[in-house]
C-alpha cells in the first residue's frame, strides 16, 4: 500500500511538475554580424512580449521561455537553426527569422515537420509562393507596398502613373504591385522602368515622364536615387503632380535634398504615430525598457508575437493543427495593422504599409485617414 500510494505521489508531482514547464518559444535573430543593427529591435520586441505575457499569467496558464539562437546575419544558417530549435530544443512554437531570405528557410524546415511558425520579417513573394501550410505572414508583403499612393493618386484626381524600380527583387516585387494596383484603378500606366541606380539613368527618365505629361510618379529604391530623381526633376524646372519615392520618408532623402524634399512621398513600414490597436502603449513598454522609440523592426517582432499569442488562446491548445487553423481564420489587432491571411497559403491580405509626406521638413502620415497625422499636398490638376 506504501509503495502504491509513494506511485501516485510521485505521478501526481510529475504531473504538477509538467503543467508547470515553461511553454518554449523559438527564433533565429541576428544579433551579430551585419545585419544586427537592423534586426536589434526585432529581437527586443520578442524579449519585451516574453516579459508582459508573463506579467500576466503566461499562456495557457504556463509561463512563456523564449530560446533565442543568433544566425550571425548569415540567411544560410536558418533552416539548420530552426532545424535545431525543433528537434534539439523542442521549442513548441515558433517565430520567423529577420529577412526574407532567413525566412524562406525557416519556413521548409518548419513545414518538412509541420510546426507552424510565423513569418513576422519575411516580406517576399517566395515564401509563400509554394503555398505553405504551416506557415503565417505578420507583416505586409512587398505586393502592397504601392497600395497606399496608388490609392492617394486616385483621390487626387490624377489619371496617368510612371513606375520605375531599382533592378533588385524586392523593388521589383514593390513595382509590380503597385502596377496592378493601377490597373484595378484605371490609370493611365505611360511606362514602367527598371534602373540600376546610376546618376546617369534618371535624366532620361525625367524627359521621358515629362514629354507623356505623366501626373505622378511612383518609384521603389534607396534614399540615394530619391535624391538624383529629386535633382533629375530640378534640373528640368519641374516636379511631377505626386511624387512617391519609397526611400523619401527617410532621415538620409530629407539630408541628401533639403528644401527640395518638401511634398515628396515616401513609404513607413511602421511609425511609433500609427493609430492601431495598442500601439501607443507598445511605444511606451519598449521606450521604458529600451531607452528607444521602436522602429520597424520592433514592431514586426511584437506583431509576430502578439499573432502567435491570440492563435494560442483562441486554439486553447498546444496543438500544431489546432494553431493552423486558427491562425488561418485568425482576424485580429497589431501594432502593424489587422492581421488577416489567405488561408490557401498564409500570405498576409489585411496588413499594409503608410504613406508619408514631407511637410515642412518631416515625414507626416497622409494614408491610410484612419492614421493621418496630415492631409497630403497633391497638384495632379
Amino acid at each position: 500500500m506504501t509503495s502504491w500510494i509513494t506511485s501516485l505521489l510521485l505521478a501526481v508531482a510529475g504531473a504538477a511538475l509538467a503543467q508547470e514547464a515553461p511553454i518554449l518559444v523559438g527564433a533565429a535573430v541576428s544579433r551579430t554580424g551585419a545585419q544586427a543593427p537592423l534586426a536589434d529591435g526585432y529581437g527586443k520586441a520578442l524579449l519585451l512580449w516574453q516579459d508582459e505575457v508573463n506579467a500576466t499569467g503566461g499562456l495557457l496558464g504556463r509561463k512563456v521561455e523564449l530560446r533565442l539562437l543568433d544566425d550571425a546575419s548569415q540567411a544560410g544558417r536558418a533552416g539548420a537553426l530552426y532545424g535545431e530549435l525543433i528537434r534539439q530544443h523542442k521549442a513548441d512554437l515558433l517565430i520567423g527569422p529577420y529577412g526574407s531570405a532567413a525566412t524562406l528557410l525557416a519556413a521548409a524546415e518548419a513545414e518538412r515537420a509541420r510546426r507552424v511558425m510565423i513569418n513576422g520579417a519575411g516580406p517576399a513573394r517566395a515564401v509563400h509562393r509554394r503555398a505553405p501550410k504551416f506557415v503565417f505572414q505578420s507583416v505586409a508583403p512587398y505586393s502592397v507596398y504601392g497600395t497606399g499612393v496608388v490609392e492617394l493618386a486616385k483621390a487626387a484626381g490624377c489619371g496617368s502613373v510612371f513606375i520605375a524600380a531599382r533592378g533588385e527583387v524586392a523593388a521589383a516585387e514593390m513595382a509590380a504591385g503597385a502596377l496592378e494596383a493601377a490597373q484595378r484603378r484605371g490609370f493611365d500606366i505611360t511606362t514602367v522602368e527598371t534602373y540600376s541606380g546610376a546618376t546617369s539613368d534618371f535624366d532620361p527618365m525625367a524627359t521621358a515622364f515629362i514629354a507623356a505629361g505623366t501626373q505622378a510618379w511612383i518609384a521603389f529604391g534607396e534614399a540615394r536615387d530619391a535624391a538624383d530623381m529629386t535633382i533629375a526633376f530640378k534640373r528640368h524646372y519641374t516636379a511631377p503632380g505626386l511624387f512617391f519615392v519609397a526611400a523619401a520618408s527617410q532621415p538620409r532623402f530629407v539630408e541628401l535634398t533639403g528644401q527640395d524634399a518638401e511634398r515628396s512621398f515616401g513609404l513607413l513600414r511602421y511609425d511609433p504615430r500609427f493609430a492601431t490597436p495598442s500601439n501607443a502603449k507598445f511605444v511606451q513598454a519598449f521606450s521604458g525598457k529600451w531607452s528607444a522609440k521602436p522602429g520597424a523592426a520592433a514592431a514586426e517582432g511584437y506583431a509576430a508575437a502578439t499573432v502567435l499569442a491570440e492563435a494560442v488562446r483562441r486554439a486553447g491548445s498546444l496543438d500544431q493543427d489546432k494553431l493552423r487553423e486558427a491562425l488561418a481564420r485568425l482576424e485580429t489587432g497589431t501594432v502593424l495593422g489587422s492581421y488577416r491571411v489567405n488561408p490557401a497559403n498564409g500570405e498576409q491580405v489585411g496588413i499594409r504599409t503608410a504613406v508619408a509626406q514631407i511637410l515642412r521638413g518631416r515625414p507626416e502620415i497622409v494614408w491610410p485617414p484612419a492614421w493621418q497625422t496630415a492631409e497630403a499636398n497633391i497638384k495632379c490638376h
